[in-house]
């Protein structure tokens, strides 16, 4: 069996009663693993090609892993000290928000630590720290005066976070130690995108009509509502609806597209 016959075996009309519609993240995730699983077995060289390095990360520099980890630790200083004011603001956070915003905090604090210590011992200098404008020229001026405005952004930042790290992950394949320690990171600011979703209400995802409370921060969800994975149209192969596909991939967002967000904050 080809990719062709592959994609023709999902794509064909079914002569048998076909299964009622499923709508959940579980459901595209498990169809779509399977035609991810019957293309390995059928393309060793199109699974290869997932596999290999570009050839631009063969000979990868200390300072280019210097470059990615500085990228990061804006992102790091950034959340910390969104945190660490939103604790300091008097009568702002309360009860179990304010314990779980401090246990965020602790987080992020440890990893600009980490991020500080990894670059030092790459040889080359961690960025200072730059001034922020949580309000971002007045656009959120009652940031620190209103919880909601305030968990708005903070789910805002901590999306941006994931979907930074995600984009960045192919310019560590050459330092697996360092790779593995993002990942890490990663991994841990999901968790928090996740809690501060619940926090607002919302699926502990992202979802496909986005509501941040925030339409400055539109651009941290830009890219979406994509349907294209390893070159399928999900929503071609799976009788999983769209809405439930572009929910079940998280996108990531390149350096210029973080900066330009990040951007909106700097004093």
């Amino acid at each position: 069996m080809n990719i062709l016959k592959l994609l023709d075996k999902y794509s064909a009309p079914q002569t048998e009663q076909p299964k009622p519609e499923t709508n959940s993240r579980r459901d595209a995730f498990r169809q779509f693993g399977s035609i991810v699983k019957d293309v390995a077995m059928v393309s060793i060289p199109f699974g290869a090609a997932l596999v290999t390095p570009h050839r631009s990360y063969a000979q990868m520099s200390g300072s280019s892993v210097v470059d990615v980890l500085n990228f990061a630790l804006t992102l790091e200083y950034l959340e910390a000290e969104f945190y660490q004011m939103g604790l300091d603001a008097g009568g702002l956070l309360s009860g179990d928000v304010r314990s779980i915003i401090a246990q965020i905090g602790k987080h992020e604090d440890q990893h600009v630590e980490f991020l500080r210590v990894a670059i030092n011992s790459l040889g080359g200098t961690p960025i200072d720290k730059p001034e922020f404008d949580f309000t971002a020229g007045g656009t959120f001026s009652d940031v620190f005066s209103n919880m909601q405005t305030y968990l708005a952004l903070a789910q805002a930042f901590e999306d941006t976070g994931v979907r930074a790290y995600k984009g960045q992950a192919a310019n560590l394949i050459m330092a697996d130690d360092i790779l593995q320690a993002a990942l890490q990171i990663h991994s841990v600011e999901a968790r928090h995108a996740s809690e501060v979703r619940r926090l607002r209400g919302s699926k502990g995802w992202i979802v496909e009509d986005e509501n941040t409370s925030a339409p400055a921060a539109a651009a941290v969800y830009a890219g979406e509502d994509n349907l294209i994975q390893l070159g399928v149209d999900a929503s071609s192969v799976t009788p999983v609806n769209r809405v439930a596909v572009t929910e079940s991939y998280d996108e990531p967002l390149s350096r210029d597209e973080v900066l330009a967000i990040a951007s909106l904050f700097l004093a």
